[in-house]
C-alpha cells in the first residue's frame, strides 16, 4: 500500500501512455500469431515448421528495422519536453529516410537469406523448401512497416499512442481474414498454402503505413511540427543523432533475437515436431514479450521527458513504477501460460507430439516471462536517457556469452533437448535483467547527485 501511495501518479501517468502503445506493440507479433494459427490449421505441421524456419530468420531483420526506428523517439520526447517544435518537424525527415534506406537494405538481407543461407542449415528438406518464399514475402513488408514505424515513433514520443494503437488492431484483423482466404483458398482464389500469409502480412503493412502517413499529414496535433518537416532535408548531423540512439538499440534487440532464432535452428537438428513446438511456445510468450516492450516504449518517452528537463527525482520514480507494472502484468501472462500450457497450444495445431512438447516448454516459458519483462523495460527507461552504449554490450554477454552457449551445452552435448536449450535463454534473459537494472541504479543516481550538487552551489 506504501508503494501504491507513493508512486500512484506515476502508476496512472504511465499506464495512460503506455496502454494503446502495448497494444500497438503487440501488433508486430500478433501478425506472427495469426500466420501461425492460420498455417497450423490450414496447411499442416510441416508449413507450421517451415514459418517458424522462415520467422526466426525474419525476426532479426525485424527487430534491426525496429531498433533503428526508436532512435527518433527518446529524441522527439526531450525536444518537446524543452518546446523544440521545429527541430522535431526537422528529425521526422531524417528519420524517414534512415528508416526507408535500412528497410530496402533489409530487404535486400531477407532475399539473401533465403537464396544463401537456409540450404545451409540441416533443416529438413520439405521445410526449407517452403520456408524460401515465405521468407522473401516476409522481407518484402519491411520496407512499409518501416514507413508506419516511422510516422508512429514520431506521434508516440510526442505522447499521441491511440491512433498506431488502432491501425495496428484493424491490421491484424485484416490480416488474418486475407490469411484464411488465401491459404484455405475462398471466394473463388485458389489455394496457395504458406505463401498466402506471406502476401496477407505484406498487404496488411502497405495500408497500415498509408493510413498512419495520411493521419500525420493530416491531424491538427502535428501541424505546428511539420511547418519545419521537408522531406529532402536531410542533416548528417540529425541522421547521426538519431543513429547513434538507434543502432545501438538495434543491436540490444538483435544479440537478443538473434539467440532465440540460433535456438531455434538448433532446435531444428533435433527435429521437426520440435522445431513446430518451438515456434507455438516462443510465439505465445513473443506476444507478452511485445506487450512489455510496449511498457518499454512507454518508459523510454517518460524518461526522455524527465531527462530533457533534467528532472531526475521524477524519472526514478517514473521507472520504477514502470518496473513494477511490468513485473505484475509478467506475473499474470506467467500464470496464463502455465495454467493454459496443455490448452493454449491447440489454437495453432492439431498434431499431438507438438501440443505436448509445447506444453512443457510453456512451463519454462511462464518462468523466462519476469526476466524478460524487466530487462526490456530497462532498456527502454536508459535508452530514454540516451543511455545505450553499455546496455548493448550487456545485452551481448547476456545472449551469447552466457544464454546460447549454455542453451547448446544443455541441450545437445548433455542430451537435454529442446528443453535444455530454453533453460539456457532463461539464463539468459535473468542475466540481462539484472544488470540492466543495476545500470539504470547507477545512472540514474549518478544524474541525480549531480543536478541537486549544482543546485546545492547556486
Amino acid at each position: 500500500m506504501f508503494l501504491y501511495h507513493k508512486y500512484k501518479t506515476h502508476y496512472h501517468s504511465n499506464l495512460k501512455l503506455a496502454i494503446p502503445v502495448v497494444i500497438s506493440q503487440a501488433g508486430h507479433q500478433l501478425v506472427q500469431f495469426s500466420d501461425s494459427v492460420v498455417v497450423g490449421h490450414f496447411a499442416g505441421t510441416v508449413s507450421l515448421a517451415a514459418v517458424s524456419l522462415a520467422s526466426s530468420i525474419f525476426v532479426i531483420v525485424l527487430v534491426i528495422g525496429i531498433g533503428i526506428s526508436y532512435g527518433s523517439t527518446p529524441l522527439i520526447a526531450q525536444l518537446n519536453g524543452r518546446d523544440d517544435f521545429e527541430e522535431c518537424g526537422k528529425l521526422l525527415s531524417n528519420s524517414l529516410f534512415i528508416n526507408v534506406t535500412s528497410g530496402i537494405i533489409l530487404f535486400a538481407a531477407s532475399v539473401a537469406c533465403s537464396f544463401f543461407l537456409l540450404d545451409h542449415l540441416h533443416q529438413t528438406p520439405s521445410v526449407i523448401q517452403q520456408a524460401k518464399p515465405f521468407l522473401i514475402l516476409l522481407g518484402s513488408s519491411i520496407i512499409p512497416m518501416l514507413v508506419f514505424n516511422t510516422f508512429k515513433q514520431f506521434a508516440e514520443g510526442l505522447g499521441f499512442t491511440k491512433q498506431a494503437m488502432l491501425i495496428s488492431i484493424w491490421g491484424n484483423v485484416l490480416n488474418i481474414c486475407l490469411g484464411i482466404i488465401f491459404v484455405k483458398g475462398m471466394f473463388g482464389i485458389a489455394p496457395i498454402g504458406i505463401k498466402g500469409v506471406g502476401y496477407s502480412t505484406l498487404i496488411d503493412r502497405c495500408l497500415m503505413a498509408i493510413v498512419m502517413g495520411i493521419y500525420i499529414f493530416r491531424s491538427k496535433h502535428f501541424k505546428k511540427y511539420l511547418k519545419s518537416f521537408v522531406l529532402t532535408r536531410i542533416n548528417k548531423i540529425r541522421s547521426m543523432q538519431i543513429l547513434k540512439i538507434g543502432a545501438p538499440v538495434a543491436l540490444q534487440y538483435t544479440f537478443e533475437i538473434s539467440a532465440f532464432s540460433g535456438a531455434a535452428v538448433l532446435i531444428g537438428t533435433i527435429g521437426y515436431h520440435e522445431q513446430a513446438a518451438h515456434q507455438v511456445a516462443i510465439n505465445l510468450a513473443s506476444i507478452t514479450y511485445m506487450m512489455a516492450s510496449g511498457l518499454s516504449a512507454a518508459a523510454a518517452i517518460k524518461s526522455g521527458n524527465y531527462f530533457g528537463t533534467k528532472d531526475h527525482e521524477n524519472l526514478r520514480h517514473s521507472a520504477i513504477s514502470s518496473y513494477h507494472i511490468v513485473l505484475l502484468f509478467m506475473s499474470v501472462t506467467a500464470c496464463v501460460l502455465m495454467l493454459g500450457n496443455h490448452l493454449l497450444p491447440w489454437m495453432y495445431t492439431t498434431d499431438k507430439i507438438v501440443i505436448d512438447i509445447a506444453a512443457q516448454l510453456l512451463i519454462i516459458a511462464a518462468v523466462f516471462q519476469l526476466f524478460d519483462g524487466t530487462q526490456v523495460v530497462g532498456l527502454g527507461i536508459l535508452r530514454g536517457m540516451g543511455d545505450v552504449n553499455i546496455p548493448t554490450i550487456i545485452t551481448f554477454l547476456a545472449y551469447w556469452v552466457v544464454g546460447l552457449p549454455l542453451g547448446y551445452l544443455l541441450g545437445i552435448p548433455l542430451h537435454l533437448g529442446v528443453k535444455g536449450i530454453w533453460y539456457g535463454l532463461t539464463l539468459g534473459l535473468m542475466t540481462s535483467a539484472v544488470l540492466l537494472f543495476f545500470r539504470f541504479q547507477f545512472i540514474s543516481k549518478k544524474h541525480r547527485d549531480k543536478t541537486i550538487l549544482i543546485v546545492a552551489r547556486d
